[in-house]
């Protein structure tokens, strides 16, 4: 099942779809890379799908079917072992299968993207980081799984850091999101800042927007940390790959604090040169989890569902 034409797709689709944890990516051994790769084509293929409205299906599903129908119905049938024709739907069922995830991960993870087609509303900060889980902690979930990962404190740990990525990934793209109609800032926090929710992102709230984006990314540091103290349960060199990919994303999360209310002006990324120092820091990290002792997880922190 070793298929190379799936895992040129999946790389391609990385370097495409995320610059920050492609150079992270490399780290891992082929292996496992190629797990890693071949999910994360699957997940930006749903996220495509459901953001475009529309999928490169063959024409013997109902069309009555929405995308999100669909996308359950094709990930279904890759659990079933049915020949899969697109790419991202074969990849993924290469990695369930080979790493038995759990079903209940995926479905929880085409929930996220229901949550958006729903046009789900977050009052609280607590549903916000419902949102998290299911657009980016169980993807945590899903790749530790591939990783080796059977302990459920370290798979704690993982989702704790797709929730920390996510909640940068909304801070960094409010402006965006808004001029799609999307809103993840807890309308509480709108409320606090007088701000409504059709009108928040108006470039002259910046100033409270900016209020707001920095209270997100301090909300997502005690996630960073946790994931941090669960590196110790990866092999070393997906210790440093996730390290990485965890220097990577709290760096733009820093960008965007510090940045203000000109945080959006432009898209806040990390450069070539970042990216290289920050692989070291991975490096450093990883090797350092070997021998530290991890912490108990905070109880304040939000518990993914058991």
């Amino acid at each position: 099942m070793n298929n190379p034409t799936l895992l040129h797709h999946a790389v391609e689709t990385m370097e495409v779809g995320s610059k920050s944890f492609a150079t992270a990516s490399k780290l891992f051994d082929a292996k496992t890379r190629r797990s890693v790769l071949m999910l994360y084509a699957w997940c930006r293929h749903c996220d495509d799908v459901i953001d475009d409205q529309q999928l490169g299906f063959p024409g013997d599903l109902p069309s009555t079917q929405t995308p999100q129908q669909r996308l359950g119905l094709k990930t279904r049938q890759a659990y079933a072992g049915a020949q899969m024709h697109e790419p991202a739907f074969a990849a993924f069922q290469e990695v369930a299968l080979a790493h038995d995830i759990s079903p209940a991960y995926a479905f929880d993870h085409l929930e996220g993207f229901a949550m958006d087609v729903r046009g789900a509303r977050y009052e609280t900060f607590q549903d916000t980081l419902r949102y998290c889980y299911h657009v980016a902690g169980v993807v945590g979930l899903m790749m530790a799984q591939i990783m080796g990962v059977r302990d459920a404190a370290i798979l704690d740990r993982a989702c704790d850091l797709g929730i920390a990525f996510q909640l940068t990934n909304i801070a960094r793209d409010i402006v965006e999101d808004a001029r799609v109609g999307r809103c993840y800032l807890p309308e509480s926090w709108l409320e606090e800042a007088g701000l409504d929710r059709l009108h928040f992102a108006d470039r002259h709230h910046r100033p409270a927007l900016a209020g707001l984006a920095r209270r997100l990314v301090s909300e997502a540091e005690p996630y960073y940390a946790s994931a941090s103290a669960g590196l110790a349960g990866l092999p070393l060199r997906s210790a440093w790959a996730i390290a990485t990919a965890k220097e990577v994303y709290r760096r733009i999360g820093v960008k965007v604090y510090r940045a203000g209310e000109t945080a959006w002006d432009c898209r806040q990324s990390t450069s070539k040169q970042e990216k290289l120092l920050l692989l070291a820091a991975g490096a450093a990290q990883a090797v350092k989890s070997r021998a530290a002792a991890s912490p108990s997880r905070p109880a304040e922190l939000w518990q993914r569902p058991r």
